[in-house]
């Protein structure tokens, strides 16, 4: 048989054949991929479902689930870990935003000097681990050998201090603080690469009609980046509803003091691995893991289905 397809002006083209070589690229990727992510997301869902009776595993259906919305002790945990995560989410929402977009907006002014040193001072403690940005931050802010007391009495502001890490009514703004010092690099560069992105033709003509400065920020740049804005806004989500690594580096395992900064990521670890005198509990680990799971699955699916559709309209 012949392996050509007639056209329509009666040439004959060689016939395509079964590209069989994407699969094989792409099949080291999946199996990793599943191996790592899917697999294990699967069997967290399923042993939501299970328990131990009778010391074997047997299926209890939403029971666990039950327990953890119904039973006094834990639904208290649950429920103050989740409001601190929303308190978490908030500050970064609050202040790491804005203040990226406020550095991607100063860092593509034409004419500033040293504009690559300042991005690659700003980015470079997003590269840098958390156990070190942790450990640095608690001799940074300790009362006893830090050198915050000594920064803020040469500007008069001494009295001001106090030890923020281990009072529950400040300990958790702290944290959340040291994270944006952090992070801020990362919406600044995404929110700095749309702008860069935005055509010359449309900020040649906004400066014919006599808009620049702040203003052409405001009213041009600003709503041409709208959909960064937004991928950089569910990232965040995404990442503080995760968080886990720089509260267990600052405070422990324990999330102190009283609890004040633990979040669903340090009570799902307490739940599952147990800590100290307190036993690991997998069926109820896993049941925490999924109802993460099902939160940042909703506030995703509230973006990609509602929000982006309502900035597609800036998208060149």
């Amino acid at each position: 048989m012949s392996s050509a397809t007639f056209s329509e002006d009666g040439m004959t083209a060689p016939r395509r054949g079964t590209r069989w070589h994407i699969l094989v690229f792409l099949a080291p990727a999946f199996i990793v991929y599943s191996a790592v992510m899917i697999l294990p997301l699967i069997e967290t869902l399923r042993l939501s479902l299970y328990n131990t009776v009778d010391g074997q595993p047997a299926f209890v259906g939403l029971a666990n689930f039950q327990v953890l919305f119904g039973n006094e002790r834990w639904a208290a945990d649950f429920w103050r870990a989740l409001k601190n995560n929303f308190v978490f989410f908030a500050i970064h929402m609050l202040i790491q935003n804005p203040l990226g977009i406020a550095l991607a907006a100063m860092l593509s002014i034409p004419k500033l000097r040293l504009a690559t040193f300042y991005r690659t001072a700003i980015f470079l403690p997003t590269i840098l681990s958390f156990v070190i940005v942790g450990f640095i931050w608690k001799l940074i802010l300790s009362p006893i050998w830090g050198i915050t007391p000594f920064f803020m009495d040469l500007v008069g502001l001494k009295w001001m201090f106090g030890p923020w890490l281990g009072k529950p009514g400040s300990a958790l703004i702290t944290v959340s603080l040291i994270s944006v010092w952090q992070n801020v690099g990362i919406p600044m560069m995404l929110i700095y690469a749309a702008l860069l992105n935005i055509p010359d033709e449309v900020i040649e003509a906004a400066e014919c009609d006599g808009i620049t400065g702040w203003s052409q920020f405001w009213k041009i740049k600003l709503p041409l980046v709208l959909p960064a804005i937004g991928m950089v806004s569910i990232l965040t989500f995404v990442g503080n509803f995760n968080a886990f690594d720089l509260i267990y580096t600052v405070q422990g395992a324990l999330a102190g003091p009283d609890g004040s900064t633990d979040i669903l990521g340090t009570l799902l670890y307490r739940t599952f691995f147990g800590f100290q005198l307190q036993l690991g509990d997998r069926s109820m680990g896993a049941t925490i893991a999924t109802v993460m799971f099902l939160i940042i699955l909703a506030g995703v699916s509230l973006y990609l289905f509602g929000i982006q559709r309502r900035v597609r309209r800036y998208q060149f």
